[in-house]
């Protein structure tokens, strides 16, 4: 039995459908402030579909993308503040925002360039 894409996870559901373990959800939650599930009587955790996503998105920063838990925690921080400061921006500044749509190419191209940098960087220091 599969659950519909909006319906509230378990930690036990959650954990099964992106095989992580539980204590690693939970710990997560210590270090992640935006990551703040439900917590019903007996202290049983809801993950709501924002939180899924939000677990989603920690996934891939830090097992895929090899970010730190700070480094995660820092982009994660700064993702949050650029719609409030679009929103509260001048309409002129507003207008010439990238669009999310423009932010995920954007994304791909930085990381391109970062790992560049970190493999000439890597090279630099076997050679010293």
């Amino acid at each position: 039995m599969t659950k519909e894409q909006g319906a509230f996870r378990t930690i036990g559901e959650l954990s099964k459908e992106l095989k992580i373990k539980p204590h690693i959800l939970r710990y997560w939650e210590d270090q992640f402030a935006m990551l703040t599930p439900l917590k019903r009587a007996g202290a049983r955790r809801h993950y709501r579909p924002e939180d899924v996503e939000t677990v989603k998105l920690i996934n891939r920063l830090l097992n895929e993308e090899g970010y730190t838990i700070k480094g995660a925690r820092k982009f994660l921080t700064s993702r949050r503040k650029r719609p409030e400061m679009v929103e509260n921006a001048p309409q002129s500044v507003a207008e010439s925002a990238p669009r999310a749509e423009d932010g995920l190419e954007d994304n791909g191209l930085v990381l391109a360039e970062l790992k560049s940098i970190r493999d000439q960087l890597l090279q630099a220091l076997s050679q010293a």
